[in-house]
This record gives structure tokens, sequence and C-alpha cells, in this order.
């Protein structure tokens, strides 16, 4: 990897606050420390949310249903703690796409559900982030969303259209992608310690779980991880963090990695590999044209 990346744009685009701490936290503190410009798009405020924090239990949906609120200003130190300042909402100052909940849950209803979205005006507000903000690398999910949450799906398909019908032509894309092998490798961490954090017995039992096969990218930002467990803890209503581990409010626990996995979806896969055949730098091979 290069020491300075002055002039490099990064886009990422997530579907609630704290996916993107968890998914990519290292990549973004990295390449934010060594000068890259790197923006954030959240989609939603994660109104649905469950709440682990006892005395913010009334932030949820179904009682005051001002979680979302409290969320975005979780966000804020979460983006603090990662060194990245460009951080917005999608549709800002237009309108507000809120959290759809879980596929096949009655927030999916909801008339301003993310889910429900005018799919191309929410990929025309996204195409005029990326007119704006040039970049040349994108992050999102994959089609799947990751694990088949609604907003992940309509986040990855408004980042797709997105791509299409900005002028501006990003040269690389990438999903994010969790190899099983890394998955099993934090499953057997945990039990040899014996965290109580409940966890799944096999990667083969976690739908995000992908075979190795899909990993094209590995970035390094292990010298960066204690940020990414720093902006895992300002999410406090919705990750709980217990030495190199943390769960969300479904008490599957699992590792922090400071490696972070991505499939190249579009653009040439770099020369420069590591032993396993993987880019070490979402930037290579990129053109600096303006």
């Amino acid at each position: 990897m290069q020491n300075n990346y002055q002039g490099y744009r990064l886009l990422l685009v997530h579907a609630h606050p704290d996916d993107e701490t968890i998914n990519n936290g290292s990549t973004m503190a990295l390449y934010a420390s060594r000068g890259a410009d790197v923006t954030l798009v959240t989609c939603t405020r994660g109104e649905e949310g469950e709440v682990l924090i006892a005395d913010l239990a009334h932030l949820a949906a179904h009682m005051t249903d001002t979680l979302g609120d409290h969320r975005v200003t979780e966000l804020a130190h979460a983006m603090k703690a990662l060194g990245v300042s460009d951080h917005r909402f999608l549709g800002e100052g237009q309108n507000k796409y809120r959290d759809s909940g879980m596929m096949g849950t009655e927030p999916n209803n909801h008339s301003e559900a993310f889910w429900n979205a005018d799919f191309e005006r929410a990929a025309g507000q996204l195409a005029a982030v990326i007119d704006e903000v040039k970049p040349h690398v994108l992050i999102t999910y994959d089609e799947f969303g990751g694990y088949g949450h609604p907003d992940h799906i309509q986040a990855h398909r408004v980042a797709m259209r997105a791509s299409e019908v900005s002028t501006w032509d990003i040269q690389k894309i990438y999903w994010n992608v969790m190899p099983k092998s890394v998955i099993q490798e934090g499953i057997d961490a945990m039990k040899k310690i014996g965290s109580d954090f409940m966890g799944a017995e096999s990667a083969d039992d976690l739908p995000f779980a992908k075979d190795d096969s899909f990993v094209h990218a590995m970035i390094d930002g292990n010298e960066h991880v204690e940020k990414k467990m720093q902006a895992m803890r300002a999410h406090g209503t919705q990750i709980e963090v217990d030495g190199p581990f943390f769960a969300l409010s479904n008490n599957l626990g699992l590792q922090v990695w400071g490696n972070e996995y991505y499939t190249l979806v579009k653009g040439l896969k770099a020369s420069l590999l590591n032993d396993k055949g993987y880019e070490t730098d979402l930037f290579s091979g990129v053109e600096l044209s303006e």
C-alpha cells in the first residue's frame, strides 16, 4: 500500500448506522489516516433496531420511536473515531428513508420504509452524490445484502443503479464479503477463551458467510482496529463489545476483524497480490484523472 492517498476518493453506501463500522471500519480508518477522501452515505437512520441499553429502551420504535435520532448521534461519534468527516444520509434535505425492519415484518409496510422507496428517485439522489464526490472506488453490499435484510438489499440495488446513471465513471466497485474460513476461526477462538457470547457452532450456519472463492481483496487494517472498536462502542444501542469480540441484538458473537474482505465486481484486479492471491489495496490500478 501507499503511504499517501491524497487525491484518492472512496465512497461507501450502507443501510443503517453501525453497518459501516462492522463491515468497513478498519478500511475507512486506514484510508482516511493516509489522506484519502472517504465519504459514507447511510440510507436510513436505523429506527427499527433493537436497543441493547436498558436505560434507553424507551427509544424503540414501539415506544417513543426516537431511536433514529439517537443513532444519528452514535454514527457521528463513530465517524469521529474512524477519522471520517464526510458522512451523509441518502435524500438528506429532501426526504427521509425509514428503516424497513427485518424481512417479512410489519415495518416493511411503512410508507417511508426504504424497502418501499421510489427506486429511481433514490438512485438519482445517490447519483447526485457520486457526481459531486467523484469516487474512484465504491463499496456496498452484494445482491443478497449480506444476510437478506431488505434495507441492505435495497442499498445494493440503489448503489449499483446510481453507479450506472451517474455522469461520473467509478473505476472500481467492491461488495463486502465475509469468508467462511475467517468466520470459523473467530468462532473457534471465541470458544477457546470461553467467551459468554452466544455464537454459532459453524460458519456454515450463518447466512452471511460466503465461500472463500468470493474474496478478491483483503485490506489489512489491524493498525486501526482499536479505532474500529472505539467506533463500535459508539454504536452502543446496537453493539456490545467484549474484548476482541462483539455481539448484536441477536446475541450472535463474532470477532472484531482488522482484516476486511471484498469481492471486486467492476474494474481490473490489480497485479500486486498477497500470498492468497488477494488484492491488498482497493485503489490499486486506479488512475487519478481529476
